[in-house]
């Protein structure tokens, strides 16, 4: 509806075009006895209309095809932007069972070939399907009892047309599944190239890729090998049909139904009906393409997507950081519970440290505490605001998150701090100033108009970590979430982040993730968790005194008792 001016603006060239066909079919039919006849004149006064309605007839293809492609591509776009959309809205759990080599492949190339589709449906079906109409109603308007003999070939030549197309399709999805998983392999290998050479493995990932393309070939074979047969055989049935014509025809005008200017005109008509035929059954296999293209994109809509806002969400109230978990319980699978009525108060500017084994329950504490997901049991609250009634939005501009593997996004370093948020020059600046950052940036060639390559390959790690710091300070959260943000970092550049993140600290609640017990020894508590529940919470000093599950956790890491321990 909203193209629909052009889209009426392309039917009505549309009509144009096709209706010249008959006009053509029928200035053959007086050309060529003229030509028989030698009448010179006449022979030159249908060449000259026939070339004015040839004229008119590619003016009206050239308004067709340009005012219906924008309406097509607009559509393919909006496809696109739409399921990308639902992507950043996809819930975590969901998310992570899809390959992203997969995803990539589905926003591409799937979509693309939708695109297409839809354009060659507007474009170049709908047209090929009028004419194909329009020429046959003129060649019953010539002499019916023929036409109902080349009608007879139609349906052998549709069904033909429809169980090739079912096993295209069949084998298109095939291989566009083959290619999602080599696009995935291919993104493995990329990232994890250094990996590969560390341990020698270059001929195995050379053995997996190879078996890959086997597979995409063999695939992309048989799609071919069904197109290939289908055109032959097509192609031959109507030769067939046109020599049946031919031979009726000639029978036709033997018994006195048709004069050769009639049949002239049939024949003539009947040949514009291969050009229609051809497309629409290039077209159809086309079209069941993108039907397995289109499957494949609407299961991303089909993925569950994060709860929404409830209509009558509240806004969030100035923030203090107090932060409080009453009975939560949560479990990814409802029947494995995760956290288990969990009881946990942190008061504003409180630096708390999480502590425990694997699968404690830390990640999925903070995935909750930024409503990644939401507690099946129980309430967790920002100052007594349950978050589960909070705009999603607000409560993420006050909880940031500093994660273990810092992702920074390519584009300039004032980019990567602002991250599509608003923010001036100057509280970019602050935000770098107290992640420790502003000094290396600033000693950049181009400082903070700097451009940061893909996936930070021209950064440290240690940079690339000051730099998520900036992101997580810019807009001056309340709570600050840090997952092992120091876990991956060589001692020089931990001790840079270090200093970051104690000015990051300064003044907010922080909660603390450290599998490094080392890291933690300074936090106002320690909580440790395990199957998901709190054993044991105080100070470093205290836990180690009582002699319970953390000091045998610290014990394990080799870390100083200290005196009288």
């Amino acid at each position: 509806m909203p193209h629909r001016r052009s889209l009426v603006g392309g039917g009505l060239c549309m009509l144009v075009f096709v209706a010249c066909w008959p006009l053509l079919a029928w200035l053959a039919g007086q050309l060529i006895p003229a030509i028989g006849a030698g009448d010179l004149p006449r022979v030159v006064q249908v060449i000259a209309l026939a070339l004015t309605v040839f004229m008119v007839q590619k003016l009206a293809q050239f308004g067709q095809d340009t005012l219906l492609a924008e309406p097509a591509l607009l559509v393919s776009q909006d496809l696109r932007r739409q399921l990308f959309a639902r992507l950043q809205r996809l819930d975590f759990a969901a998310l992570e069972k899809l390959s992203a080599g997969d995803l990539t492949y589905r926003l591409t190339e799937d979509a693309d070939r939708v695109g297409e589709v839809l354009y060659k449906t507007i474009q170049d079906t709908t047209p090929s399907a009028l004419q194909l109409v329009v020429v046959f109603g003129y060649m019953c308007w010539l002499d019916w009892p023929l036409s109902l003999a080349t009608l007879v070939l139609a349906p052998v030549v549709a069904v033909l047309v429809s169980v090739f197309g079912a096993r295209v399709m069949r084998a298109a999805e095939r291989s566009q599944q083959q290619v999602s998983e080599l696009a995935g392999l291919l993104g493995e290998a990329i990232t994890g190239l250094p990996l590969v050479r560390a341990f020698a493995a270059e001929p195995w990932l050379q053995q997996r890729f190879e078996t890959e393309i086997e597979l995409h070939r063999k695939a992309r074979y048989r799609t071919q090998r069904l197109l290939a047969l289908q055109y032959p055989v097509v192609g031959f049935l109507e030769a067939a049909g046109i020599l049946a014509v031919l031979l009726i025809g000639a029978a036709r005008i033997q018994a006195g139904g048709l004069n050769a200017q009639g049949f002239s005109s049939y024949v003539t008509a009947l040949l514009m009906l291969i050009d229609p035929i051809s497309h629409l059954t290039t077209n159809f296999n086309e079209f069941q393409q993108g039907q397995a293209s289109l499957r494949r994109l609407r299961q991303i809509e089909q993925e569950a997507i994060e709860q929404p806002d409830r209509p009558d969400a509240q806004p969030l109230l100035q923030v203090k950081g107090a932060l409080e978990l009453r009975g939560v319980s949560f479990g990814y699978d409802p029947a494995k519970p995760v956290l288990r009525a969990l009881d946990l108060l942190v008061q504003p500017g409180e630096v708390v440290a999480l502590v425990g084994p694997s699968g404690a329950g830390k990640s999925t504490l903070f995935s909750l505490l930024l409503r990644f997901n939401t507690a099946q049991q129980g309430q967790v609250l920002l100052d007594g605001q349950d978050l589960a009634g909070l705009r999603a939005h607000e409560l993420r501009r006050a909880v940031a998150l500093v994660p273990q593997q810092s992702s920074v996004f390519s584009g300039t370093v004032a980019e990567a701090i602002a991250f599509g948020r608003p923010a001036t020059d100057a509280q970019i600046r602050e935000a770098a100033q107290l992640a420790n950052a502003a000094g290396f940036i600033e000693a950049l060639p181009q400082g903070y108009a700097s451009r940061i390559e893909e996936r930070g390959a021209n950064f440290s790690g240690g940079q690339l970590q000051r730099l998520a710091i900036a992101r997580a300070v810019l807009g001056n959260p309340a709570v600050l979430l840090l997952d092992e943000a120091t876990s991956a970092l060589d001692a020089e550049s931990e001790a840079a982040v270090q200093e970051g993140l104690d000015r990051a600290m300064a003044g907010r609640t922080v909660l603390v993730i450290a599998h490094r017990l080392a890291t933690v020894q300074t936090a106002q508590r320690i909580v440790v968790l395990e199957a998901g529940r709190i054993v044991e919470q105080g100070s470093h000093a205290a836990l180690m005194a009582s002699g319970g599950r953390y000091r045998e956790l610290c014990e394990r890491q080799l870390i100083e008792l200290g005196p009288g321990a």
